[in-house]
């Protein structure tokens, strides 16, 4: 698959997924302002009754007050059926045993008997209950004969007793039961399905905080719900009841939260999955590039020997050739030196795949470390000579032995003066070669004036297969594998490699090897 292509789908899919993302954002926080403005009506619905139940409490309270003067046994009130007021005492239960003593047996019949006995029919013909009431005549029989000698039969009419109500408004400070209140409270919390601690202040415009429980805060931030108190009063005053839930973005969260997390979740893990394998997929691409040509490399790099092993082979056993003019000494030396050639770039493939699949085991020994680069030099002093460059030693380390496997060193730091050759156009190539002591172990610098590294070409030549594009320098030649081994062997006696270069300048390779290395 072509590398556009390859783009072209991972742009669609994190459009695609980035969409997606956006869109499940916008449901949550939808999900959220639903779950708010739910939270907020149900309080809202739950305060409302509250007061709702505490007015028409205090309504029935004084009503049952009006009528129960302490100069008579009892008073009759007569109610119209259809009227709200009707409606309200039809929810008053009354005394089962006044009952029995008033001879209300029949619970169906339309009267209410107070605590103190007083008597509150509820009739649809107001005219025939006062007619009955005035001109009945208690029976013989009747238990409650001597008792209804004593009453007083009056009509009450509603008018005036809700008149004395509306004209006569008692102080805000004795209207209200703080403890009555928190009952109604957590009742109604509970009936619209908020079981959640809070707490609650009453709080008048005259008198200030009438009443707050001990946790209850003024601080900035807390959400609210705020309604008066009394709200039919003739003049509404500025009395209100102030409550807020402790646990209220809890509640909202056990909502929409999990719900929310678990997409949110599953996106991000949709979008690091796919991330992860678009990544994977342009890693194997450029590594598949990277291998194409490696095989080409390694193609050439055998095929070059082996051409010509095969033709001095073919000079050798040409009889048309004399034996004097074959020279043999000279024939026998190239297939010698390509027979190595060939050898050595074998044993590089297969050191390098060995050491991929299994951890090299070290044979660590005290050595010189002078010692080692003064062999890595020596493989390459014909080369310099030929080209006319100079090699320059600068070992100023003190205490030169470090416990390395001196043969893996040695093949480590001859990679290094290798690519300080080859990467170096300059007809007279420069290789310095440094050592010096740290507190804890030897750093040696390889130095070169080669034609340098990009930045971009840093991030990289470690890694295997890659090779640094050299221009127009045709004649080098390689696997793409010497600096990965170097790193590999250097990290394997814990040490580091790190580089440092400019295009045109030169590069440097400082190599750090610890002084007390242990291979376990």
């Amino acid at each position: 698959m072509k590398r556009n292509v390859i783009v072209l789908l991972a742009t669609v899919f994190f459009l695609v997924v980035t969409g997606l993302i956006l869109i499940q954002l916008s449901w949550i926080r939808n999900a959220v302002d639903l779950t708010d403005q739910q939270f907020r009506y149900l309080a809202n619905k739950a305060l409302e009754s509250v007061v709702r139940d505490l007015e028409e409490q205090e309504l029935v309270s004084r009503i049952f007050e009006e009528i129960n003067p302490a100069s008579a046994d009892s008073i009759t009130a007569i109610i119209p059926a259809n009227s709200p007021l009707a409606r309200k005492f039809h929810g008053y239960k009354p005394d089962k045993e006044l009952l029995e003593i008033y001879g209300f047996n029949d619970p169906e019949k339309p009267v209410v008997i107070t605590s103190s006995g007083q008597k509150i029919y509820i009739s649809d013909e107001i005219s025939s209950a006062y007619n009955d009431l005035e001109h009945s005549e208690p029976s013989a029989q009747d238990p409650s004969t001597g008792l209804s000698a004593r009453v007083s039969n009056k009509i009450l009419v509603m008018e005036s007793i809700m008149e004395k109500i509306l004209l006569n408004t008692p102080d805000i400070r004795e209207r209200i039961d703080p403890q009555q209140i928190n009952q109604m409270l957590r009742k109604a919390l509970n009936t619209v399905g908020i079981n959640l601690d809070y707490e609650f202040a009453i709080r008048s415009g005259r008198y200030g905080t009438i009443w707050k429980t001990p946790g209850f805060t003024d601080k900035p931030g807390v959400n609210k719900f705020i309604i008066q108190l009394f709200p039919n009063d003739p003049v509404p005053g500025q009395n209100r009841l102030e409550l807020y839930c402790l646990q209220e973005k809890q509640y909202k969260l056990e909502k929409t939260g999990s719900l929310a997390i678990l997409s949110l979740f599953f996106a991000l893990f949709l979008l690091l999955l796919s991330t992860g394998t678009f990544i994977v997929i342009f890693r194997q691409k450029k590594m598949s590039e990277i291998r194409s040509d490696f095989i080409n490399n390694m193609t050439h790099e055998l095929k070059t020997p082996i051409s010509t092993i095969s033709l001095a082979s073919q000079m050798l056993a040409d009889k048309t050739i004399k034996t004097k003019d074959k020279n043999i000494d000279n024939l026998a030396r190239i297939i010698s030196d390509e027979s190595m050639r060939l050898k050595f770039q074998v044993e590089k493939v297969l050191q390098m795949a060995v050491f991929e699949k299994m951890d090299t085991r070290l044979h660590t020994t005290e050595t010189d470390i002078h010692n080692i680069l003064d062999k890595a030099v020596e493989n390459f002093r014909l080369q310099i000579e030929n080209r006319k460059g100079m090699l320059v030693k600068e070992y100023e380390a003190e205490n030169p032995m470090v416990p390395v496997d001196e043969v893996h060193v040695l093949n480590a730091f001859s990679n290094l003066i290798d690519n300080a050759l080859k990467y170096n156009n300059s007809k007279e190539p420069v290789v310095t070669l440094t050592t010096r002591n740290s507190k804890n172990g030897i750093f040696v610098t390889v130095e070169d004036n080669g034609i340098g590294i990009s930045k971009e070409d840093q991030k990289r030549i470690f890694d295997k297969f890659y090779r640094v594009h050299s221009g127009n320098i045709h004649n080098v030649k390689g696997f793409g594998l010497g600096l990965s081994y170097v790193k590999k062997i250097i990290e394997s006696h814990n040490g580091t490699i790190r580089v440092e270069s400019q295009p045109g300048k030169g590069t440097r390779f400082i190599v750090f090897i610890p002084q007390s290395f242990k291979n376990e």
